[in-house]
Protein backbone atom coordinates (compact mmCIF):
# COMPACT_ATOMS: atom_id res chain seq x y z
CA UNK A 1 0.00 0.00 0.00
CA UNK A 2 3.25 2.68 0.74
CA UNK A 3 4.06 1.74 -3.06
CA UNK A 4 1.37 2.41 -4.05
CA UNK A 5 0.43 5.56 -2.81
CA UNK A 6 4.51 6.76 -3.54
CA UNK A 7 3.93 5.71 -7.00
CA UNK A 8 0.29 7.79 -6.88
CA UNK A 9 1.84 10.89 -5.12
CA UNK A 10 4.45 11.01 -7.74
CA UNK A 11 1.85 10.48 -10.63
CA UNK A 12 0.06 13.79 -9.54
CA UNK A 13 3.06 15.81 -9.28
CA UNK A 14 3.92 14.77 -12.70
CA UNK A 15 0.69 15.05 -14.02
CA UNK A 16 -0.18 18.56 -12.65
CA UNK A 17 3.47 20.23 -13.76
CA UNK A 18 2.73 18.72 -17.32
CA UNK A 19 -0.73 20.30 -17.08
CA UNK A 20 1.04 23.37 -16.86
CA UNK A 21 4.57 23.64 -18.67
CA UNK A 22 4.22 22.54 -22.06
CA UNK A 23 7.36 23.83 -23.09
CA UNK A 24 8.75 21.67 -20.56
CA UNK A 25 10.66 19.44 -22.80
CA UNK A 26 12.87 22.49 -24.22
CA UNK A 27 15.98 22.32 -22.32
CA UNK A 28 17.14 25.49 -21.64
CA UNK A 29 17.05 28.43 -19.39
CA UNK A 30 16.35 31.17 -22.25
CA UNK A 31 12.62 32.02 -22.48
CA UNK A 32 12.57 32.57 -26.30
CA UNK A 33 14.07 29.35 -27.32
CA UNK A 34 10.73 27.30 -24.86
CA UNK A 35 8.37 29.56 -27.28
CA UNK A 36 7.68 31.95 -24.44
CA UNK A 37 7.36 35.76 -24.09
CA UNK A 38 7.78 38.30 -21.80
CA UNK A 39 4.15 38.93 -21.56
CA UNK A 40 3.29 35.16 -20.19
CA UNK A 41 5.14 35.87 -16.74
CA UNK A 42 5.03 36.25 -14.00
CA UNK A 43 3.09 33.14 -13.38
CA UNK A 44 2.23 30.37 -11.15
CA UNK A 45 2.66 26.88 -11.49
CA UNK A 46 0.60 24.59 -9.58
CA UNK A 47 2.77 21.34 -8.37
CA UNK A 48 0.14 19.69 -6.31
CA UNK A 49 -3.39 21.17 -4.58
CA UNK A 50 -1.17 22.94 -1.80
CA UNK A 51 2.28 23.56 -3.82
CA UNK A 52 3.15 25.97 -6.11
CA UNK A 53 5.79 27.32 -8.23
CA UNK A 54 5.93 31.17 -9.20
CA UNK A 55 8.26 31.84 -12.11
CA UNK A 56 9.08 35.75 -12.61
CA UNK A 57 12.11 37.18 -14.85
CA UNK A 58 15.00 38.22 -13.34
CA UNK A 59 17.04 41.30 -14.45
CA UNK A 60 19.31 39.29 -16.22
CA UNK A 61 16.45 37.75 -18.40
CA UNK A 62 16.55 34.66 -17.14
CA UNK A 63 13.53 33.14 -14.99
CA UNK A 64 13.84 33.81 -11.05
CA UNK A 65 11.91 31.15 -9.16
CA UNK A 66 9.90 31.21 -6.07
CA UNK A 67 8.05 28.28 -4.06
CA UNK A 68 4.86 28.28 -1.72
CA UNK A 69 2.85 26.24 0.41
CA UNK A 70 -0.38 26.24 1.27
CA UNK A 71 -1.38 24.98 4.52
CA UNK A 72 -4.41 25.57 6.61
CA UNK A 73 -4.12 28.32 7.96
CA UNK A 74 -1.09 30.02 6.44
CA UNK A 75 1.39 30.23 3.51
CA UNK A 76 5.03 29.86 3.59
CA UNK A 77 7.27 31.12 1.11
CA UNK A 78 10.87 29.75 -0.05
CA UNK A 79 12.67 32.86 -1.52
CA UNK A 80 10.99 35.97 -2.99
CA UNK A 81 11.90 38.20 -5.88
CA UNK A 82 14.62 40.64 -7.02
CA UNK A 83 12.34 44.13 -5.74
CA UNK A 84 9.72 45.39 -3.69
CA UNK A 85 7.57 45.32 -7.01
CA UNK A 86 8.81 42.07 -8.05
CA UNK A 87 7.95 40.03 -4.65
CA UNK A 88 4.31 42.39 -4.39
CA UNK A 89 3.60 40.78 -7.56
CA UNK A 90 4.40 37.36 -6.31
CA UNK A 91 1.93 38.77 -3.22
CA UNK A 92 -0.29 39.22 -5.47
CA UNK A 93 -0.30 36.08 -7.21
CA UNK A 94 -0.57 34.17 -3.64
CA UNK A 95 -3.56 35.89 -2.42
CA UNK A 96 -5.31 34.72 -6.36
CA UNK A 97 -4.64 31.41 -5.14
CA UNK A 98 -5.84 31.78 -1.67
CA UNK A 99 -7.00 34.53 1.04
CA UNK A 100 -4.99 32.95 4.11
CA UNK A 101 -1.67 35.42 5.41
CA UNK A 102 1.74 34.74 4.10
CA UNK A 103 3.32 33.60 7.42
CA UNK A 104 7.30 31.62 6.93
CA UNK A 105 9.87 32.34 4.95
CA UNK A 106 12.89 30.39 4.11
CA UNK A 107 15.94 32.03 2.47
CA UNK A 108 17.03 29.23 0.78
CA UNK A 109 19.45 32.32 -0.84
CA UNK A 110 20.78 35.44 0.67
CA UNK A 111 21.07 37.12 -2.54
CA UNK A 112 19.90 40.26 -3.98
CA UNK A 113 17.51 38.32 -6.96
CA UNK A 114 15.66 36.60 -4.11
CA UNK A 115 15.86 38.70 -1.33
CA UNK A 116 15.74 42.62 -2.36
CA UNK A 117 11.77 43.09 -2.49
CA UNK A 118 11.81 41.92 1.38
CA UNK A 119 10.63 45.08 2.18
CA UNK A 120 7.07 44.25 1.44
CA UNK A 121 6.32 41.15 3.40
CA UNK A 122 3.93 41.14 5.94
CA UNK A 123 5.84 43.08 9.02
CA UNK A 124 5.31 39.82 11.12
CA UNK A 125 6.45 37.04 9.23
CA UNK A 126 8.30 34.43 10.40
CA UNK A 127 12.24 33.82 8.79
CA UNK A 128 14.21 30.65 8.72
CA UNK A 129 17.73 31.42 7.72
CA UNK A 130 20.98 29.93 7.76
CA UNK A 131 23.58 31.49 10.24
CA UNK A 132 25.71 32.89 7.34
CA UNK A 133 23.04 34.17 5.61
CA UNK A 134 21.35 35.78 8.49
CA UNK A 135 24.96 37.78 8.71
CA UNK A 136 24.96 38.29 5.15
CA UNK A 137 21.83 39.76 5.06
CA UNK A 138 21.85 41.97 8.47
CA UNK A 139 18.66 40.30 9.27
CA UNK A 140 17.06 41.05 12.62
CA UNK A 141 15.89 37.58 12.88
CA UNK A 142 16.96 34.43 14.47
CA UNK A 143 19.20 31.76 12.52
CA UNK A 144 18.85 28.51 12.64
CA UNK A 145 20.35 26.22 15.63
CA UNK A 146 20.74 23.41 13.95
CA UNK A 147 21.09 22.14 10.20
CA UNK A 148 17.31 20.93 9.70
CA UNK A 149 14.48 23.30 10.91
CA UNK A 150 11.13 21.89 10.39
CA UNK A 151 7.65 23.66 10.21
CA UNK A 152 4.47 22.80 10.73
CA UNK A 153 2.50 25.08 7.73
CA UNK A 154 -1.21 24.31 8.54
CA UNK A 155 -0.60 20.28 8.80
CA UNK A 156 2.22 20.28 6.48
CA UNK A 157 5.46 19.30 7.38
CA UNK A 158 8.32 21.43 5.62
CA UNK A 159 11.60 20.79 6.61
CA UNK A 160 14.28 23.58 5.65
CA UNK A 161 17.84 22.19 5.51
CA UNK A 162 21.03 22.87 5.71
CA UNK A 163 23.43 20.63 3.56
CA UNK A 164 26.32 22.13 3.14
CA UNK A 165 27.90 25.11 1.53
CA UNK A 166 27.32 25.68 -2.55
CA UNK A 167 25.85 28.46 -4.20
CA UNK A 168 26.89 30.95 -1.10
CA UNK A 169 27.79 30.39 2.48
CA UNK A 170 24.28 29.47 3.61
CA UNK A 171 21.97 27.68 1.30
CA UNK A 172 19.00 26.23 2.08
CA UNK A 173 16.95 23.42 0.86
CA UNK A 174 13.80 22.76 1.23
CA UNK A 175 11.71 19.75 1.71
CA UNK A 176 8.31 18.73 1.53
CA UNK A 177 8.74 15.40 2.56
CA UNK A 178 5.22 13.89 2.15
CA UNK A 179 5.02 15.37 -1.28
CA UNK A 180 8.11 14.05 -1.88
CA UNK A 181 9.35 17.77 -3.53
CA UNK A 182 12.77 20.11 -2.88
CA UNK A 183 12.91 23.03 -3.76
CA UNK A 184 16.90 23.73 -4.44
CA UNK A 185 16.88 27.27 -4.59
CA UNK A 186 19.88 28.63 -6.33
CA UNK A 187 21.41 25.21 -5.42
CA UNK A 188 20.54 24.30 -8.53
CA UNK A 189 20.59 26.71 -11.94
CA UNK A 190 18.38 24.48 -14.43
CA UNK A 191 20.83 25.04 -17.43
CA UNK A 192 22.33 28.16 -16.41
CA UNK A 193 26.15 28.41 -16.43
CA UNK A 194 27.10 27.81 -12.76
CA UNK A 195 27.19 31.20 -10.94
CA UNK A 196 30.12 31.32 -8.31
CA UNK A 197 30.61 34.79 -7.58
CA UNK A 198 29.75 33.93 -4.15
CA UNK A 199 30.28 29.62 -4.52
CA UNK A 200 32.33 26.79 -2.63
CA UNK A 201 32.74 25.10 -6.23
CA UNK A 202 33.58 21.30 -4.43
CA UNK A 203 31.43 21.70 -1.92
CA UNK A 204 28.65 22.66 -4.15
CA UNK A 205 29.05 19.25 -5.85
CA UNK A 206 28.80 17.39 -2.69
CA UNK A 207 25.38 19.14 -1.55
CA UNK A 208 24.21 17.85 -4.75
CA UNK A 209 25.02 14.68 -4.26
CA UNK A 210 23.22 15.08 -0.65
CA UNK A 211 19.90 16.32 -2.21
CA UNK A 212 20.10 13.03 -4.93
CA UNK A 213 20.04 10.83 -2.44
CA UNK A 214 16.93 11.97 -1.08
CA UNK A 215 13.52 10.47 -1.35
CA UNK A 216 12.19 13.51 -3.49
CA UNK A 217 10.26 13.28 -6.71
CA UNK A 218 10.20 16.77 -8.27
CA UNK A 219 13.67 18.77 -7.78
CA UNK A 220 12.95 22.70 -8.35
CA UNK A 221 15.24 24.90 -9.41
CA UNK A 222 15.89 28.66 -8.39
CA UNK A 223 16.63 29.93 -11.61
CA UNK A 224 15.30 28.31 -15.07
CA UNK A 225 12.01 26.98 -15.39
CA UNK A 226 10.29 24.14 -13.48
CA UNK A 227 10.14 20.88 -14.88
CA UNK A 228 8.27 17.72 -15.09
CA UNK A 229 9.62 15.12 -12.65
CA UNK A 230 11.74 13.22 -15.25
CA UNK A 231 13.04 15.77 -16.28
CA UNK A 232 13.94 18.03 -13.39
CA UNK A 233 15.93 14.83 -12.00
CA UNK A 234 17.92 14.70 -15.45
CA UNK A 235 18.93 18.41 -15.28
CA UNK A 236 19.79 18.18 -12.02
CA UNK A 237 22.43 15.34 -13.00
CA UNK A 238 23.35 17.75 -15.96
CA UNK A 239 24.06 20.64 -13.81
CA UNK A 240 25.97 18.56 -11.32
CA UNK A 241 28.34 17.85 -14.34
CA UNK A 242 28.38 20.92 -15.36
CA UNK A 243 29.98 21.75 -11.89
CA UNK A 244 32.34 19.05 -12.33
CA UNK A 245 32.86 20.15 -15.75
CA UNK A 246 33.86 23.46 -14.92
CA UNK A 247 35.84 22.97 -12.01
CA UNK A 248 38.43 19.96 -13.80
CA UNK A 249 38.69 22.70 -17.01
CA UNK A 250 40.17 25.23 -13.99
CA UNK A 251 41.85 22.89 -12.43
CA UNK A 252 43.64 21.81 -15.95
CA UNK A 253 44.44 25.58 -16.96
CA UNK A 254 46.13 25.85 -13.20
CA UNK A 255 47.98 22.78 -13.74
CA UNK A 256 49.44 24.33 -16.91
CA UNK A 257 50.70 27.22 -14.77
CA UNK A 258 48.47 29.55 -16.20
CA UNK A 259 47.70 33.05 -14.08
CA UNK A 260 44.04 33.32 -13.60
CA UNK A 261 43.76 35.96 -16.47
CA UNK A 262 45.42 33.98 -18.78
CA UNK A 263 43.19 31.07 -17.84
CA UNK A 264 40.09 33.16 -18.40
CA UNK A 265 41.27 33.52 -21.97
CA UNK A 266 41.66 30.09 -22.69
CA UNK A 267 39.11 28.05 -20.51
CA UNK A 268 37.08 25.92 -22.92
CA UNK A 269 33.66 25.17 -21.49
CA UNK A 270 32.73 22.38 -24.09
CA UNK A 271 28.89 22.09 -24.22
CA UNK A 272 28.40 24.50 -21.56
CA UNK A 273 29.15 27.41 -23.59
CA UNK A 274 25.89 27.29 -24.61
CA UNK A 275 23.92 27.59 -21.60
CA UNK A 276 22.33 30.89 -20.42
CA UNK A 277 25.16 33.57 -19.30
CA UNK A 278 27.86 31.86 -20.01
CA UNK A 279 29.96 34.03 -21.39
CA UNK A 280 29.18 36.00 -18.16
CA UNK A 281 29.49 33.74 -15.76
CA UNK A 282 32.96 31.79 -17.31
CA UNK A 283 35.35 34.31 -15.92
CA UNK A 284 33.95 34.41 -12.33
CA UNK A 285 34.07 31.00 -12.17
CA UNK A 286 37.63 30.81 -13.20
CA UNK A 287 38.60 33.37 -10.23
CA UNK A 288 36.31 31.49 -7.83
CA UNK A 289 37.89 28.05 -8.74
CA UNK A 290 41.25 29.18 -8.46
CA UNK A 291 40.63 30.95 -5.02
CA UNK A 292 39.71 27.07 -4.22
CA UNK A 293 42.56 25.77 -5.32
CA UNK A 294 45.51 27.86 -3.64
CA UNK A 295 43.02 28.34 -0.27
CA UNK A 296 41.50 31.88 -0.69
CA UNK A 297 38.02 29.98 0.46
CA UNK A 298 37.40 29.66 4.04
Amino acid sequence: MKTLKSALSALSVALVVLSVSSAAQVRTADPVKRGLSRSEFPRTVKITDSVYGYEDFHSAGMVTVTLFVVGADGVLIADGQGSPAATQKLLDAIAKVTPKPVKWYIVGSDHGDHTAGNAVLPKDITFIVSPASKAQMKLDAPAMATNREVVNVGGIEVQAIFAGRAHTGGDLLVYLPRQKILFMSEVYLNRVFPAMRSAYPSEWVKVIDAALQMDVDLFVPGHGFIEEPKAAREELVEYQKALRAVIAEVNRLHTQGLSVDEAVKQANWGPYAQWYLAEQQGPIAVRKVYDEITGKLK
